[in-house]
């Protein structure tokens, strides 16, 4: 049975708008297994939460679904990565309205930018993967490409690539760069599973700010990898997190990032009231459970509706 986490209303009123959210399927047809912490991972039942979910927003009648990332997960044998993207794919188009991609790691394990982008229909221009809309004239949401320096997705001898494996060199000692080993603190974020936000994407989102600010737009930032390390590890930041923060600082329209990755999870509130959530994954989720959501947008603030293991929040950001 489907049950939502603590329902919260807000004041009785109506929300301008309601969208699904769902992150870190990572399906895939093998056994069950573990991360390397040793949490439990469920790579076929996660395709039934994501059933669940599609089924639950289209009974919600919500307006669109934001689907966070890694929908199929790195062991997925990669003779059947492309089949088993188009099935999660199909299955998210069930959903009766426009589902909005964004790429994660596990994703440019299995398939390469030019294959992947495609069929997750993200808009794009030069394979990059990040893009803006706009569901109603209150609210702008803006999806980051947090692989755009990255040493992986790209072809090896890309200039991304060669940038993200020189970056890693830097700054992680060890042999295998997914080993944070020795470093220390925020450091530990120098992960090859991880990468950054480029310098032609921070100009672009320099603009859409600008924009958004001219229109009286409240901005929600949406990106795989988590901004703010008071809601996420250390291992699972963006590797800029600080660059785009002091960039999104610089105006007072952002009022809300949200995030997949970190698979526990996490809630924070920055400096200047931004709120940061890390959404639950639907990979940890036991037989019989769940991990999806729905969110209701208001003038002042962002409910979120969590199903089992996804928790429920109230984000008050004010006018």
């Amino acid at each position: 049975m489907v049950q939502e986490n603590g329902f919260i209303n807000s004041q009785g009123k109506l929300p301008l708008v309601s969208f699904g959210v769902i992150s870190d399927v990572q399906c895939a047809d093998i056994p069950d297994g573990r991360s390397f912490l040793g949490v439990p991972r469920y790579y076929r039942h996660s395709f039934l939460v994501l059933q669940r979910a599609v089924q639950k927003w289209n009974e919600k009648r919500l307006k669109f679904a934001i689907n966070f990332g890694d929908i199929v997960d790195g062991f997925c044998p990669k003779d059947q990565s492309l089949n088993t993207f188009k099935r999660i794919v199909n299955e998210f188009n069930l959903f009766n309205g426009p589902v909005h991609h964004m790429i994660g790691n596990h994703c440019l394990y299995n398939l390469p930018r030019e294959k992947l982008l495609p069929i997750l229909n993200i808009p794009s221009h030069d394979n990059l993967a990040y893009y803006e809309f706009s569901p109603i004239p209150q609210y702008r949401f803006v999806v980051l490409d947090g692989f755009d320096i990255s040493a992986i997705g790209w072809p090896k001898d890309h200039v991304k690539t060669i940038k993200a494996v020189n970056f890693l060199k830097e700054r992680n000692p060890n042999s295998d760069k997914n080993c944070p080993t020795g470093l220390v603190g925020r450091e530990r974020r120098f992960l090859m599973f991880n990468g950054a936000v480029g310098k032609q994407q921070l100009e672009w989102l320099d603009r859409v700010l600008q924009d958004a600010t001219k229109l009286n737009q409240r901005v929600v930032i949406c990106c795989h990898l988590p901004l703010d390390p008071h809601a996420a590890s250390n291992e699972a930041l963006l590797w800029n997190y600080d660059e785009v923060i002091d960039l999104i600082h610089r105006y007072d329209c952002v009022k809300v990032c949200i995030s997949g990755h970190d698979h526990k999870g996490g809630h924070s509130v920055d400096s200047h009231g931004v709120h940061h959530h890390v959404l639950e994954a639907a990979l940890e989720c036991p037989p019989g459970s769940n991990a999806f959501g729905y969110i209701d947008l208001f003038e002042d603030r962002l409910v979120l509706h969590g199903t089992d293991r996804m928790r429920s929040r109230e984000m008050v950001f004010g006018c």
